[in-house]
């Protein structure tokens, strides 16, 4: 009896993570899987911020949400959206409440690390085509060679008409590739550092070999265009007012025996974008007006006109407010928001960079963190206790799987996320989202049950 007492002691007073799979029954095993596939299906079309916007359009339209227009009335259980230059997406379902109670915000992010190809990008050189980029957020540049790749984006031609371009996603189509030195002629190279092997000036991607037939010269550069030209109506001058993007040509699939994982390019962000996306699908007539929020260029600090500093946010809440007579301070000053944001999952082949008592892993759920930043928490917003207990109390009482988490040990590095913008504007504001293994690299790795406990989360907000 005395021994029980002190285990019983023991459970209440300590605490400790189990993983998710201990906690669930067949019936939510069944629904993660159910999420995990829907995901998979999104993840593989949307490769571009442009695409993730535009499906995430076709999809709100199909469940009744309408495109906003200022002066509209807005009843509770309202649907609206708005559409910032097809690169950044905002969604709202009115509340039964007052905006100038606060909304509730989930904002993710739909950029992901790239190669944009530059402005004068196509060339030739010893009888072979190329394109240079300039690749786009934080990327370790040595994993963006020898590996098959895609062309998406859209360009702006001579007499003002635009021409969307995908080369390389559906099957039979042509693919590109960065090329590498081989081992045996790589001596110098291997002497170099991993951020010193492979230069950004060396990212050029091989796209021909065939000359056009022809006296002059570039004739293999011409071959090429004149195939772009014929699909496209391109011509070279028209680079200039592009926006083309070399992503991964690796479709999403299931990783590991057990298919608990989910591998593809693009979790960062885009699977807490999905989450988002869920969550507000399933919405009614909330208490409290629920925000989600898709931005562009947060992986290269979040700004432009699509960006999270953009103030585009700010008109978008304001017209909101002003259909209920409403100041926008007052609404965001009361305002919840939720950065959903990927974590870095620990990963057991680098146990160096984490910390045990505070890293997130996988199947553990939604990994909340209270800062990221860097070192001395620089670019962070830190949130409150408060909002951590909030967060936390809404959690255990939806039964949502969650961990919290940090960026790795302290001196080691961190990044940040749109969290500081939401708290500049006077927003109570936390990071969440599902940690990540391979984090920015072209083929990254989550947890399906990971996946499904953030929309879980996100939701659990929705409806607090």
């Amino acid at each position: 009896m005395k021994d029980k007492k002190k285990e019983e002691i023991r459970d209440t007073l300590f605490y400790s993570r189990k993983n998710g799979y201990e906690l669930i029954d067949t019936a939510e095993r069944i629904s993660v899987e159910k999420y995990a596939a829907d995901y998979m299906e999104y993840l593989n079309n949307s490769r571009t911020e442009r695409e993730a916007v535009s499906n995430a359009v076709k999809e709100a339209e199909k469940r009744g949400f309408v495109e906003f227009q200022p002066g509209m009335k807005l009843q509770a259980g309202e649907k609206v959206y708005f559409n910032n230059r097809g690169k950044a997406l905002m969604l709202a379902v009115m509340g039964s409440e007052s905006l100038e109670e606060g909304a509730v915000i989930a904002g993710a992010h739909v950029d992901a690390p790239r190669l944009d190809l530059k402005q004068n990008p196509l060339y030739e050189t010893d009888e072979l085509a190329f394109f240079k980029t300039h690749y786009y957020g934080g990327i370790k540049k040595y994993q963006w060679v020898t590996i098959p790749l895609e062309l998406h984006g859209v360009v702006c031609l001579r007499d003002g008409s635009s021409v969307d371009v995908v080369i390389g996603r559906n099957p039979g189509e042509p693919r590109f590739v960065i090329t590498d030195l081989l081992p045996h002629l790589a001596a110098d190279q291997m002497k170099k550092t991993l951020a010193d092997g492979i230069t950004g000036e060396g990212l050029n991607i091989l796209i021909g070999s065939v000359p056009y037939d022809d006296e002059g010269k570039d004739k293999v550069k011409l071959a090429v265009l004149s195939l772009l030209n014929d699909s496209y109506g391109i011509i070279e001058e028209d680079f200039l007012s592009a926006e083309l993007t070399a992503v991964p040509a690796f479709d999403v699939c299931e990783i590991g025996l057990d298919r608990s994982l989910i591998g593809g390019y693009g979790h960062d962000d885009r699977v807490c974008a999905y989450a988002e996306l869920k969550a507000i699908f399933e919405v009614k007539t909330p208490r409290r007006t629920c925000i989600c929020i898709l931005a562009d260029k947060e992986e290269i600090g979040s700004m432009g006109v699509t960006g999270m500093k953009s103030r585009a946010f700010e008109t978008f809440m304001k017209d909101l407010c002003v259909a209920q007579n409403v100041e926008l301070r007052r609404c965001l000053e009361k305002s919840f928001c939720l950065s959903a944001d990927v974590c870095a999952a620990s990963d057991p082949n680098y146990p160096e960079v984490t910390e045990k008592l505070n890293d997130a892993r996988i199947n553990y759920g939604m990994g909340i963190c209270k800062y990221t930043g860097a070192r001395g928490k620089s670019g962070t917003s830190d949130a409150s206790a408060e909002v951590v207990g909030f967060v936390r109390k809404v959690m255990n009482e939806n039964h949502v799987i969650w961990q919290l988490a940090e960026l790795g040990k302290v001196d080691q590095g961190g990044g940040g996320t749109i969290a500081q913008y939401m708290a500049d504007r006077n927003i109570d504001t936390i990071d969440a989202g599902v940690p990540v293994l391979s984090m920015h690299a072209p083929f990254e790795v989550v947890s399906k049950l990971d996946c499904y406990m953030t929309y879980k989360g996100v939701l659990s907000l929705y409806n607090s």
